[in-house]
This record gives C-alpha cells, structure tokens and sequence, in this order.
C-alpha cells in the first residue's frame, strides 16, 4: 500500500489525525455506511444546551393546517430527547417518542419531568421495529431523522400506522446553526467554518457517521420514497425566523458542536478532552464577553397523506 493512502486508511480508521490533502475515494468508496448505536452517542446531553429549540410557531402552523383539536395520537419517529413531541404533544390526547439511542430516550423523559408534560410515553425503538404494538395514530412527525432510517421501509410501515386521515409531517431544519451572513450583529458569530476545519483536523475531511463515513452527506430523494411508499402531497410550510436574533455563549456553541453525529463525543476516543481544550480555546477568542449572535433559520414543514 503507498505511503499517502496508508495514512487516509488510518484516518478513515480513526487512528490517524489529518493535515493537508490525500485521496480517500477509493477508501471511503468501499466503506457503506450502516446505521450502528454509537450514530448519537454521547450527544444527547449535549441537544438541551445546543440546539436551538423549535418556536411556538412551529406548532401553531401544524395545528393550523391540520385542525388539531386536543384529540387524536401523536407519533414521533426518532423523537431524540424530545425537542418536537413535548412542543407538539399538547395538540393530542397522547404521543409516543420512539427513539434508537437509549441516551436521547432517557433525555427526552427528563426534558418531559422538567416542563411538566405528562401525556408522552417514550420507547427504545429503531423506526424499522414498527409498528411495536403501538396502535394508530392522527399524525406521525419526523423531525431531522428520516435520513438515517430505511426510508421505504419505515414510510411503508408508518403508513399502515396513521387513522385515516391521518398525516405524515416532515420538518427540515437546522438548530445547532443559524444563518450565515455578515450583517450586522449585537456579537460576533460563531466561527464555524474554523470548527469544521478543527473537527477535520481531528477526524479527517469526510464526514463520519457512528462507525462508518458519509462522504456524500445524507440522502437526499424524499418526495420519490413518499410517493412509491403510497403517500401523496406534500402541502408546504415554511415558519420564517430570518428577523430573530439570538445571543449564545461558548458552553451553548460547544454542545451545539458536540449534539452532530459528525462530531459526537465518542468519534474523538480518548482525543475528546484535547479537542474539546482546542475548541473551547477557539471559542474563547473568538466571542465577545464570551457572547455570540445569530440569527436563526427558517423551518420547513412538508406535510404527507396517505
């Protein structure tokens, strides 16, 4: 084996730390990346602190276009610690959160405990072991997940799961960032571009995912899946937030790095407390009075029938 691919092979192994250019194609091209436990793991107390949670619009919009009336079932497929079904779960009599990471289940019940919601119940639960026994529902919602799960598969086995009537929200969204610009802000944005290339510097350039790598990024075709698995739509929202400025500081920027499957805390092995040193040194200099701003970004809402 040469001497430069030797090296990418470490780094893709997660042995080896990154600097400068080297072909990984070939090598990252053989890996397929399978969903594995470790996808999250270490992230999820990480999601309460950065993450920007979802507004109050968020609901009002859903509730809006579905008529939501109090009753009725919600389903919350990869729910992680419960950031859409607590906002979400007061439109129902109950919801059900399933997740895959017993980290973000765990999460998501604490979460439940602090702001006195008591109508969800929580479930350890890949999305392809549905339907669990876990009857029908007005509304199933996937909130950032289902591009890790079998798409087909779960659209095909949700579907059987929604009363008729029912609906299929998707909501696309981006929490741990808000948007990029140069306007001006009452405090320094975030430096993220100089975290993407920390991050690489310690795990290489393509993008790791729980055990295996994603040099693509996540899967895009959606609609085509909805529709072959029988759904059809989609009837659109988009909740505007581009006006709302938000103030973060470094433990909040920190965590926001650390909620990423891409960076969670067990990709960095026992480098975590040296990458953390370098990214919270990073932070520091960076912000004012240990203070950042951004504005946060739009949330788009494709809503499915059956």
């Amino acid at each position: 084996m040469r001497e430069d691919t030797r090296v990418c092979a470490d780094v893709v192994k997660g042995v080896g730390s990154f600097s400068g250019s080297c072909g990984l194609i070939d090598v990252v091209a053989a890996t397929a990346w399978e969903w594995d436990e470790t996808l999250y793991a270490g992230s999820a107390s990480h999601y309460s602190v950065g993450r920007m949670p979802y507004p109050p619009g968020l609901a009002e919009a859903v509730a809006e276009a579905l008529g939501l009336d109090g009753t009725g079932r919600l389903l919350d497929v990869g729910c992680g610690p419960g950031s859409v079904t607590l906002l979400l779960a007061p439109l129902f009599e109950a919801a059900v959160g399933v997740d895959a990471d017993q980290g973000m289940i765990d999460e998501a019940q604490r979460r439940a405990g602090e702001v006195g919601v008591t109508n969800v119940g929580w479930r350890h639960l890949r999305a392809e072991a549905l339907p669990a026994g876990l009857g029908t529902f007005r509304v199933a919602t996937f909130a950032q997940s289902f591009h890790w799960m079998d798409r087909l598969l779960v659209a095909r086995l949700v579907r059987d799961m929604l009363a008729p009537g029912g609906a299929w929200v998707h909501v696309s969204a981006n929490t741990h960032q808000g948007v990029i610009g140069d306007d001006p802000l009452p405090y320094p944005r975030p430096p993220w571009q100089q975290i993407d290339d920390l991050v690489a510097g310690y795990l290489g350039p393509v993008r790791r995912a729980g055990q295996g790598w994603l040099p693509a990024g996540t899967p895009g075709g959606q609609e085509e899946i909805m529709r072959q698995a029988g759904f059809s739509g989609p009837f659109r929202i988009t909740v505007e937030q581009g006006m709302v400025v938000v103030e973060r500081g470094v433990d909040e920027i920190a965590s926001a790095v650390f909620s990423l499957s891409s960076s969670a805390p067990h990709l960095f092995a026992d480098r975590l407390p040296a990458f953390e040193a370098d990214l919270r040194r990073l932070l520091s200099e960076a912000a004012r009075d240990g203070r950042f701003a951004e504005r946060r970004r739009g949330i788009d809402v494709a809503i499915w029938h059956p």
